[in-house]
């Protein structure tokens, strides 16, 4: 009977992976996520849980659960996670069929994560040149500005501060801000918009909350077609005029608040936890402006805060490092995983060493044509906020029990809920 049962769950679901995006299965109907799925997402403190690192060791490429009589996989090793990011032909990022009614009444969720060739391309070639290093050095200053009267706020606020909410929050989002455009007047509302799309403990909520989000940026591109602003999506709406529409533009800024406003506000938080345990770390980059860079990039492969990729949906039979993968499966690639895969990483990966000389690149961008777009953007955020924030506050430091703190063990983008600090020591 259970046989029976089983294939007739699978056969459901690889018709349903078939039906339009009206009939797929509605995953804003879930009101929570099975346990079993989430140990890619579970960490002790900032490392990510030893299972995973077991896993990876003997199945880097291993079935983690079913959905409905499909196969959903965990991929772990780097060279397994690239192989995936980059193969456009055998995997679709197209979560339609999943996803119902969820984003829009028909259905997309939109944004260059969710879409696929040709759709992916056209939409990223909007966006590209917008982030290209001519275009985003004119942010330079502007990104220093914010970061110095964020930390004017906590100086007038200290001697004890919440590094998350005033700092660490506030800087990436301001600078979405600036980038896209959006008036003064409607950053409060989006900034409300900011932590719950991430969260997948509750199962489909996290899908309601994009649905908010691309729609306050969707009703942002609309007030500025007659009078088009000066950051990003005014510059589209210059350059492309009625040949975007308001939903796919909207569906584009949301794009950009997703990958560069929590991601960097987590790596800030985490990473100032890190510099404030490591005392000689810190005080060459108090010292040394060249040595920001190592401990960014560093900081990014350690960290991994965006902790998988987004899911890849398997469009035929194919054998993946030894594993058949049958058409229809879930392909989750762990970005954590790969960069901490000592196969080709080396040793010691579980160890912030700003000093590392690292064989390989991290994948914490993602890999292949859906890397992320503003990696370049966030690097420039954080080669700047730890310097600033350390030279100013040179002896700041946690303001309770480290086992105090409370970590979003069960988010996409892994980060903390507060970090109390002391600004003096």
């Amino acid at each position: 009977m259970r046989k029976m049962t089983t294939d007739l769950l699978t056969r459901i679901a690889q018709r349903t992976l078939l039906r339009s995006q009206k009939d797929g299965i509605d995953l804003s109907k879930l009101t929570f996520v099975p346990n079993r799925w989430l140990m890619p997402l579970r960490r002790n403190g900032l490392d990510p849980v030893p299972q995973l690192g077991r896993v990876r060791a003997e199945a880097p490429v291993k079935r983690l659960a079913g959905l409905f009589g499909m196969n959903i996989w965990l991929v772990s090793g780097y060279e397994e996670a690239q192989a995936v990011l980059a193969d456009r032909t055998t995997y679709s990022n197209d979560i339609r069929p999943f996803v119902g009614e969820v984003g829009a009444a028909d259905g997309d969720i939109g944004g260059l994560g969710f879409t696929d060739p040709p759709e992916h391309t056209r939409l990223r070639k909007l966006l590209t040149p917008e982030f290209t290093m001519r275009r985003l050095a004119r942010l330079t200053p502007k990104i220093d500005e914010i970061i110095e009267h964020q930390l004017d706020v906590m100086e007038k606020k200290g001697p004890e501060v919440d590094l998350m909410a005033d700092f660490a929050f506030a800087v990436p989002f301001l600078v979405i801000c600036e980038l896209l455009g959006l008036p003064d007047e409607s950053r409060e509302e989006f900034f409300a918009l900011g932590s719950a799309r991430f969260d997948v403990s509750g199962g489909g909520a996290a899908f309601g909350a994009i649905s908010e989000s691309r729609t306050f940026l969707m009703n942002a591109t609309k007030a500025q077609r007659d009078a088009p602003g000066d950051g990003l999506i005014g510059k589209i709406i210059e350059e492309v005029g009625d040949s975007i529409s308001d939903y796919d533009l909207g569906g584009l800024a949301d794009g950009v608040f997703t990958g560069g406003h929590e991601t960097t506000a987590s790596t800030i938080a985490l990473g100032a936890m890190v510099l404030m345990n490591d005392p000689e770390a810190r005080a060459r980059l108090i010292a040394d402006d060249d040595f920001a860079d190592p401990v960014v990039e560093e900081m990014l492969r350690y960290l991994t805060v965006v902790q998988v990729a987004f899911p890849r949906f398997a469009k035929v039979d194919h054998d993946l490092f030894g594993r058949h993968i049958t058409a229809g499966d879930v392909v989750v690639c762990s970005l954590s995983g790969a960069n901490r895969d000592h196969r080709t990483g080396g040793p010691d990966l579980e160890r912030f060493n700003p000093h590392r000389d690292w064989p390989v690149s991290h994948v914490t961008f993602g890999y292949g044509f859906h890397r992320c777009v503003g990696a370049e953007l966030a690097r420039m955020e954080l080669r700047s906020a730890y310097p600033r924030l350390f030279r100013r506050f040179p002896d700041i430091t946690l303001a309770c029990d480290p086992r105090d703190l409370a970590f979003r063990q069960r988010s996409i983008v892994y980060g903390i809920e507060k970090l109390p600090v002391r600004l003096y020591g």
